[in-house]
Order: C-alpha cells, then structure tokens, then sequence
C-alpha cells in the first residue's frame, strides 16, 4: 500500500475507473453477442438493429476511452461485413 496521500487518492481513481470501463466493456460484449445471435437467426430488420446498436455502444465506448477508435472500428467493420454477407444470401 502506497504512503504518499496523492498516491492513495490516484490508486482509489483508478479503481473506480477501472470498475467504470470493466462495466462499459461488458455491455459492448452484450451488444456484440445480441448482433451475433440475430445474424444466426437471420432477421434482417433485427441484424440491422442490433448493428446500429453496437454500433453506438462502441462509438459511445471510445468517446469515454474504454476502448481504441481503431479496435472499435475493427469490430464495427467486421460487423458490417457480416450482416452484408447474411443480406446477400
């Protein structure tokens, strides 16, 4: 455990943060999977939505700096390419 007060105070910051991105990541999992088990259905209007949704959730995520741009737009990429090949069938 740290002496130096500022460090005790930098150390407790950081655990809140670090429960705040833990939290955020979580959700953007949640959003990934939900996308995931629409495009195993099939549905294009809920594909569709769920994109949007992740979508947002990853761009809200880097806008907080949970996250990389490039790591988000990787996955938002990677999305797009599957609900385009599940429209295309």
């Amino acid at each position: 455990m740290a002496n130096i007060k500022s460090q005790i105070k930098r150390i407790k910051t950081n655990e809140k943060a670090q429960l705040r991105n833990k939290s955020a990541r979580s959700s953007i999992k949640t959003a990934i999977r939900r996308f995931r088990d629409a495009v195993a259905a099939g549905d294009q209007k809920v594909i569709a939505e769920e994109l949007r949704l992740a979508s947002k959730q990853l761009d809200v995520a880097v806008t907080k700096g949970v996250i990389h741009a490039n790591a988000a737009a990787n996955r938002k990429s990677a999305m797009a390419k599957q609900a385009n090949q599940t429209a295309a069938r």
